[in-house]
């Protein structure tokens, strides 16, 4: 609730507000990226494709891969990173990829099909959920609000930022 009105967050929500739409393939009970998140983890397959030669997961104690360094990625997958981070699932650490932000930047580099409302929702959900005073996605949350007839006060309210650019990045990173 935000004054009064019901703010929607749900997957359909978000994808009617996005215009995107999830479409299956005959057959299919899940994109192509939520049935590799079932599928065995191949850690090489991912330093392959997102680290520079010779570099690769910085191990945990247990000898189980841990994170991958941002000065090891590639050009690309920084930027992917950056990406991530600022619109798809925020965290205040914003330096290295643990296995699951790899694995979800390896998926964009595989152009795996992904259902990223479901995605961001969960995010919100998880993000609310949490005993932080954080706030994910306030933008997409004020335009949301803004579509249900929520008055703004543009001290609290922010809106969409413009698209991520090169000259943001090096600003940024």
């Amino acid at each position: 609730m935000v004054r009064g009105n019901v703010i929607r967050f749900d997957v359909e929500t978000i994808n009617d507000f996005l215009d995107t739409l999830v479409i299956l393939a005959e057959g299919e009970e899940y994109l192509a990226y939520s049935q590799y998140l079932h599928m065995y983890l191949d850690h090489q397959a991912i330093v392959a494709a997102l680290c520079t030669p010779e570099e690769g997961f910085v191990l945990n104690v247990d000898r189980a891969p841990w994170k991958l360094l941002q000065k090891d990625l590639t050009m690309l997958a920084q930027t992917w990173s950056v990406l991530s981070y600022f619109n798809l699932a925020p965290t205040s650490h914003t330096f290295d990829l643990n296995v699951d932000r790899a694995r979800l930047i390896y998926g964009f580099f595989m152009k795996m099909d992904m259902d990223l409302d479901n995605f961001i929702s969960g995010q919100i959900t998880q993000i609310a959920q949490s005993n932080t005073s954080q706030l994910g996605f306030p933008a997409l949350l004020t335009t949301l609000c803004d579509a249900q007839g929520v008055v703004s006060d543009t001290l609290t309210f922010e809106s969409l930022s413009p698209m991520i650019k090169l000259a943001y990045i090096k600003k940024n990173y």
